[in-house]
């Protein structure tokens, strides 16, 4: 399990093989390499850094196979906040767990 973090530094959640979990137990994504997939098949963003969350315009049209996610499970302790990094042209932040129903 490797704990996560957004662009601007806020605690996402953990990979755990190939799927993203936000902390409190949401089976939220799916990697694809560095790549992570919604649901819907649809891009959500991709890792930089080992463990930094981001999402590229240029990507935003990409589909993969969409999959039902896990059930829920129980939710960890939040890693602390850490300081966020300055955002790459034509990228934006990661969406944050709470966006994720």
């Amino acid at each position: 399990m490797d704990w996560m973090w957004t662009w601007s530094g806020e605690c996402f959640g953990y990979r755990d093989g190939y799927e993203l979990w936000t902390h409190d137990g949401k089976h939220v994504g799916k990697f694809c390499g560095d790549d992570v997939y919604g649901r819907d098949g649809r891009y959500l963003g991709e890792v930089m850094n080992q463990n930094r969350l981001i999402t590229n315009y240029a990507k935003s049209g990409w589909v993969k196979a969409p999959f039902a996610p896990y059930a829920r499970r129980a939710g960890y302790a939040k890693y602390a906040n850490c300081a966020g990094y300055a955002m790459y042209a034509g990228h934006q932040d990661f969406p944050k767990p709470d966006t994720f129903s």
